[in-house]
């Protein structure tokens, strides 16, 4: 008898049914599976911590059906051994939530978040996560994670991402996957800011977190929020349920989007802009608060991540305001980077200057980018803070620090090197050295005829 796919199938009473999602109630809503959740845990998520040597953070999502969470965490094995050893077990903080996004339906879940210590450091672990009972339908698969290192030589690398933003699923995703892909090694991912478009929105939470799938696990992530992380001033109210960053900053509002972490010999700081930009209170605490972490700073290298441009791209997009409350800072410390997005093309420079079109550049100041890894595009201007810029191409910028170097890199979606220096410091000097491929600069009219 020849194999037909059958369009029924009988229930445990006898009863037959035509196919369908298990998600009766919601197969009316499109994308209903990236919507809402299940007793099965999703939007799992690593991020980075102020210790990230010995600590993790985790967080994922569940239906209201699973009121607790857990997390099982032991030492990764070359074979399935670690599960006859002691298995730690954490309770995780589990919060009742539920939030209705203008043009989407009410979406009820349980959002839980759990910090794991006094972890070895440069060491591989494995976790799961889930309810705490034997049913595997309540339960993740086992991911691996591996933790920072205590050697200030050793060199580690992370991934920079611009906006992402709009059509996350359809188009952003191949970027966060062949970034993962190209470099597996990386030991955390650092997102800009503009996450999505629609802060509530949990259609668009959904399409980021499937476009990242087990890499959001994986590989811890920091993010610094955007203006579309925020609505009329306020911040969403998905932001601290989805995502444990730390809480060391200036003031109570500031608390998971301004924030600073030592990782290894580099100081990462988060500068929340919009917050800056919508509340005089937040940007005469940040500014105070900026002062001071640069001021009692020990690490060689320091990166500051801010989702609008110190320097835009583009006229009619200047934060003037921004510029001229923490340059001076950024210059009296000698900072080092300062990744950006917001204005959805690619610019690499120097403020004042220095070295354009030259390949070696001594006493070199701070290096400044702004990139996008999304579909939505913007054109720019030339300008003379520029060494190299781009239109219409989506990024991911790969950056490794060693002990005297900062290696950058920004590739294309299909592992094309767009733009790419070095900075080396060496006994208290800096030189950069560009290395801006042999290419032509990539323009927004050079694909799209202009209306």
């Amino acid at each position: 008898m020849p194999f037909t796919l059958q369009a029924q199938h009988k229930h445990a009473n006898g009863e037959e049914h035509s196919s369908h999602s298990h998600y009766t109630k919601h197969d009316t809503t499109p994308a209903h599976k990236l919507i809402y959740p299940s007793n099965t845990p999703d939007r799992i998520i690593s991020n980075l911590t102020e210790d990230a040597a010995h600590t993790f953070a985790v967080n994922w999502r569940t239906d209201q059906q699973v009121t607790n969470g857990v997390v099982e965490v032991a030492l990764a094995t070359d074979g399935p051994e670690f599960l006859l050893r002691d298995v730690l077990k954490i309770n995780a903080v589990s919060e009742k939530f539920e939030n209705q996004n203008r043009n989407e339906p009410l979406v009820r879940a349980y959002y839980h978040s759990a910090l794991i210590k006094n972890l070895q450091p440069n060491t591989t672990y494995v976790y799961r996560v889930g309810n705490g009972q034997k049913d595997d339908g309540y339960w993740s698969e086992w991911f691996q994670i591996t933790t920072a290192r205590t050697d200030m030589k050793e060199p580690f690398s992370f991934i920079y991402f611009g906006d992402a933003q709009n059509d996350v699923k359809s188009l952003w995703s191949r970027v966060i996957r062949n970034s993962y892909r190209q470099f597996p090694q990386v030991d955390f991912m650092l997102h800009a800011g503009d996450l999505i478009s629609d802060r509530d929105s949990n259609l668009e939470w959904g399409e980021w977190f499937h476009a990242g799938s087990f890499i959001h696990a994986t590989v811890p992530s920091v993010m610094t929020p955007g203006n579309h992380e925020y609505r009329d001033g306020v911040l969403t109210s998905l932001w601290k349920p989805q995502f444990t960053l730390p809480e060391n900053g200036p003031i109570e509002e500031l608390k998971e989007t301004c924030f600073v972490i030592d990782y290894q010999d580099m100081k990462l700081i988060s500068i929340d802009s919009e917050g800056f930009d919508e509340s005089m209170e937040a940007r005469v605490a940040q500014v105070k608060w900026l002062d001071s972490v640069l001021q009692s700073n020990t690490k060689k290298w320091i990166t500051i991540t801010t989702h609008y441009p110190v320097y835009s791209t583009k006229q009619g997009r200047d934060n003037w305001e921004l510029r001229e409350a923490i340059k001076p800072l950024i210059d009296k410390y000698e900072v080092d980077l300062v990744l950006q997005g917001h204005d959805h093309t690619y610019a690499r420079g120097f403020p004042e200057n220095e070295g354009k079109g030259l390949t070696v550049v001594k006493d070199a100041g701070t290096v400044y980018a702004v990139s996008v890894s999304g579909p939505k595009m913007y054109e720019s201007e030339d300008q003379e803070w520029m060494v190299r810029r781009g239109e219409y191409t989506q990024l991911f910028q790969i950056i490794t620090v060693t002990e005297n170097t900062i290696s950058y890199g920004a590739y294309t979606p299909i592992g094309t090197l767009y733009d790419a220096f070095e900075i080396i410091k060496k006994k208290g000097k800096k030189k950069v050295i560009n290395k801006v491929p042999d290419s032509l600069i990539r323009l927004k009219s050079d694909f799209v005829e202009p209306k």
